[in-house]
């Protein structure tokens, strides 16, 4: 018992210490990952710190400069060749200091060059938002940063940021490290280092001089010293400011009544009244700037010596400078100096920005090229509408739109869109709507193809719409949504490079100190089918050569392809925006003219954009090739008859004035031929009986066709003119009051009732009415002649008859022959004569009346040869008799 007791107790144990290791191993397993992992880190935290560049101090003596290259590598400009002021510590006032610091570091003068404080709040802010979201940086590490450093939010760079702030520190005061940093940072407007900026913005030299307001604006400058630059966007500074003081007041460096009494500062006031100079090329530098700060998060192209390559073409770029100034000898006539403008110039197969025109004599304000944005008007119809209904419903450039009346707009209570000129076409081509600029049938248009697929269309030319999907009037450029030239040509250039977009870069790569190389140059991205963007290049061309406002910006000879339009205030008759978008394969333009005022308008001023854009695509094309565009294999050229709805072919009887040639999209071409002038089946049975006791005619006919016909009765009375009588829907008409002295030709023709150009054949029939004369024999003419008069180049034949009434039949045999019936004794044949030919002219009499109708006499004849000498007088031809011709004679006859 006991041994099996014992046993039961062990076998427990047992039991029990198999259990109980189970969760003992899973922390020791999680202690080990966890030792694997620290070390791990700390052995690549160590790899970094090894790594870190040393501290060179001769770096830290000045910024580093960046330098721009043009596209082909020459320098254009070297940021960091300005003039600088430095300072001492001893030259900062305290209220400077305590700016700069609560604003960026509010800890610096405790930390040992990192904050640790701030560092747990950054990390706990990546976690939640990504790396990089949110930084830590104190003074010292901007400053590290900045001198040895590139600006990429990696981990490595941020270990190595801090290893090297910490050893700054110990070989620097805090005061010189605050020097370094005030005397490095770009405060914008061509100004580095605090003591250039207060000099550059309020005119002082002495910072001791600033006022707490300036002292706040220049704190909170290098944040974003071009959106914060004072000289242009005050409202924007007096925020930014807020933020500073704010921070102040927090920090307890200053009182919320002096943060208030600063709020009251009114910021243009404090500024110097002349603006700091303007750099070379200094419009293109901005969008260099904005790139870089985009495309390379934290970069400055100012303090980080950069080596940035562009796209600029210094010859574009000197010429479109050159039109926006005031020189002398400038061929674009300004009407003011208030007007506005703007321009950019793209190349149209790459997307790259060649030139750049920010304003009229451009220093340093507002760049109207790439700042901002105004509506667009027309030049959107390509974009909104009718790029859309040819990529997506196959629209051809022949689509018959109707332009009938004002289109009202739902839910508007009566308003409506008319047209520029107040008139309305009825159904017309989709090319003549937009080559005319007509509003109606843009509208029709968006309705038509639906505004999710025009917004997609727009989105993939870089157009974003306000509320994300496009409104009505956005078909005509009227909504909310507003471009700057930038991004209208951004949004052309896919057109002109055959449905390929590329983003509009001025940037193509940055080299960084430590010769790390970017590419900043876009991929190209589809955009559209090639068959819209030939279709709408091709309408676009007709729109500047034939359309009613393209005539001042028409270059005669280039294949250019564009598009105008215009803005109009509500409540003030007159233009407020004048565009132009357009290109040719080399080049992609937009261009906008205006004024800054909501209530000035344009009126000739508009065409000064008409100007910039043909003096400057003839200046860029002057000497290149430009090449016209092919159509794709996606696109048939096709003949349609115009006014057909739907498309269709011309008949053999449509008539060339009444034929177009239109494009398809390949498949979708019309097939069937036009009926519309097809000739209709003559009338038959026609025939005409005298009621003598009625004194009228009755004619009778028969028809049998589907067509809605109506008939026109027409007379000849003795062989006379056959006159129209009347037209009638039925099948007989009774004609009164004849003379019974006559003998009448009644003639019948069938017509369309909707189109009098569509017409059968007429058929005629004859009734006697004259009572018989004793039969006459039908006598020959007599002194046949023919002379030739080379004065005149004539053949003058003449003769005699005497005998019954007749007409008389005359056949030419000759280089020129034929025959016809005339009624008088003689004819003139005329025609390109040459010497030596020889003409037969045979004339037979013909009855007309009676028992003679019909009857034909002998034949004359009469021979005549062109003399070799034309300036010989008239020479009269022999005079010949001859018996009747042949019967194969008179027939072919």
């Amino acid at each position: 018992m006991a041994e099996n007791s014992q046993s039961r107790t062990a076998r427990r144990k047992q039991k029990k210490a198999k259990k109980k290791p189970t969760w003992k191993k899973i922390i020791k397993i999680f202690f080990i990952i966890c030792l694997i992992i620290g070390l791990g880190v700390a052995g690549l935290f160590t790899y970094y710190i090894a790594t870190a560049p040393d501290l060179d101090t001769s770096k830290l003596t000045d910024p580093l400069s960046s330098k721009v290259y043009d596209q082909d590598g020459e320098l254009i400009a070297d940021l960091g060749d300005i003039k600088r002021t430095k300072i001492t510590f001893d030259d900062l006032p305290e209220k400077l200091i305590n700016a700069v610091t609560a604003t960026e570091d509010a800890r610096f003068f405790k930390h040992p060059g990192i904050d640790i404080r701030r560092i747990g709040g950054a990390i706990i802010g990546n976690v939640r938002n990504g790396f990089g979201s949110e930084g830590a940086s104190t003074i010292t590490q901007q400053v590290v940063e900045g001198y040895f450093l590139s600006n990429e939010k990696k981990i490595k760079l941020k270990v190595q940021e801090q290893w090297l702030a910490l050893k700054l520190e110990k070989k620097y005061s805090k005061e010189q490290i605050l020097e370094m940093y005030l005397n490095k940072i770009y405060y914008g407007a061509g100004a580095y280092g605090v003591a250039k900026a207060a000099e550059t913005y309020f005119g002082k030299t002495d910072l001791h001089d600033l006022t707490l307001a300036e002292a706040a604006i220049l704190a909170g400058l290098p944040q974003r010293p071009s959106a914060y630059d004072p000289f242009k966007n005050p409202d924007l500074t007096k925020e930014r400011m807020k933020t500073v003081l704010t921070l102040m007041v927090r920090h307890n460096k200053i009182t919320q009544a002096e943060a208030d009494e600063a709020l009251k500062t009114d910021i243009p006031s404090l500024l110097v009244k002349e603006k700091p100079d303007p750099k070379p090329y200094d419009a293109f530098i901005q969008q260099v700037q904005r790139e870089v700060e985009q495309k390379l998060e934290g970069a400055d192209i100012y303090t980080d010596g950069l080596q940035i390559y562009t796209t600029l073409d210094k010859d574009a770029q000197d010429h479109v400078e050159f039109l926006l100034s005031d020189d002398a000898n400038n061929p674009v006539a300004y009407p003011n100096d208030d007007l506005h403008a703007g321009m950019v110039v793209l190349d149209s197969k790459t997307g790259a920005i060649l030139a750049i025109g920010g304003d009229r004599n451009y220093k340093n304000g507002f760049n109207y090229a790439i700042q901002g944005g105004n509506q667009a008007g027309s030049t959107f119809k390509p974009i909104v509408a009718y790029g859309p209904a040819i990529e997506y419903n196959k629209m051809s450039t022949y689509q018959q739109i109707n332009d009938d009346k004002p289109y009202e707009i739902a839910g508007s209570n009566g308003q409506v869109i008319r047209n520029w000129n107040r008139t309305y076409q009825g159904w017309m081509t989709a090319r003549y709507a937009l080559q005319e600029s007509l509003n109606v049938p843009a509208v029709k248009t968006l309705v038509d193809v639906g505004y999710d697929k025009s917004q997609q269309f727009a989105n993939n030319l870089g157009i974003e719409f306000v509320d994300g999907k496009p409104k009505l009037t956005d078909a005509i450029g009227g909504a909310d949504t507003t471009v700057n030239p930038l991004q209208l040509a951004g949004a052309y250039q896919a057109f002109a490079n055959e449905g390929i977009r590329n983003e509009p870069y001025a940037v193509s790569k940055v080299v960084f100190p430590n010769d790390q190389t970017v590419d900043l140059t876009p991929e190209p991205k589809v955009a559209m089918s090639d068959y819209t963007a030939f279709m709408i290049t091709d309408m676009l061309k007709t729109a500047l050569s034939q359309g009613s406002s393209g005539g001042p910006a028409r270059i005669p000879g280039l294949p250019v392809a564009a598009k105008t339009g215009t803005t109009n205030l509500k409540d003030v008759e007159g233009v407020k925006d004048s565009w132009i978008a357009g290109y040719t394969t080399n080049y992609t333009m937009a261009v906008w003219v205006g004024y800054d005022k909501d209530k000035r308008t344009m009126d000739s001023e508009k065409y000064v954009a008409h100007a910039l854009f043909k003096q400057t695509m003839s200046e860029l094309s002057k000497g290149v090739e430009t090449a016209d565009y092919k159509m794709p294999d996606s696109v048939v050229k096709v003949k349609v008859e115009k006014g057909s709805n739907p498309a269709a072919l011309p008949s053999e009887y449509t008539p060339d004035s009444q034929i177009v040639t239109e494009l398809f999209v390949k498949g979708t071409e019309p097939k069937k031929s036009s009926e519309k002038y097809d000739k209709l089946d003559p009338v038959s049975g026609l025939k005409a009986d005298y009621k003598k006791e009625k004194n009228e005619i009755k004619v009778e006919w028969k028809y049998d066709s589907d067509k809605d016909v109506s008939f026109e009765v027409a007379a000849s009375v003795d062989g006379g003119a056959m006159k129209v009588l009347s037209t009638t829907d039925d099948k007989k008409i009774d004609i009164t009051e004849v003379s019974g002295d006559s003998n009448y030709t009644i003639q019948v023709t069938a017509f369309l009732k909707d189109d009098d150009k569509v017409r059968s054949e007429p058929q005629t029939v004859t009734v006697n009415i004259k009572e018989e004369e004793p039969e006459t024999p039908i006598k020959p003419v007599d002194n046949l002649s023919a002379v030739y008069d080379p004065n005149k180049s004539i053949i003058d034949v003449s003769w005699g008859y005497n005998g019954p009434p007749a007409s008389y039949e005359v056949r030419v045999e000759g280089p020129q022959g034929g025959t016809q019936m005339v009624n008088s004794k003689g004819i003139e044949i005329s025609g390109n004569f040459e010497p030596g030919q020889s003409y037969t002219i045979y004339v037979t009499a013909i009855g007309k009346n009676g028992a003679n109708q019909g009857s034909r006499s002998e034949t004359r004849q009469v021979t005549l040869q062109i003399p070799g000498n034309q300036n010989t007088e008239p020479d009269p031809g022999d005079e010949t008799d001859t018996s009747p011709p042949s019967d194969d004679e008179n027939e072919e006859s």
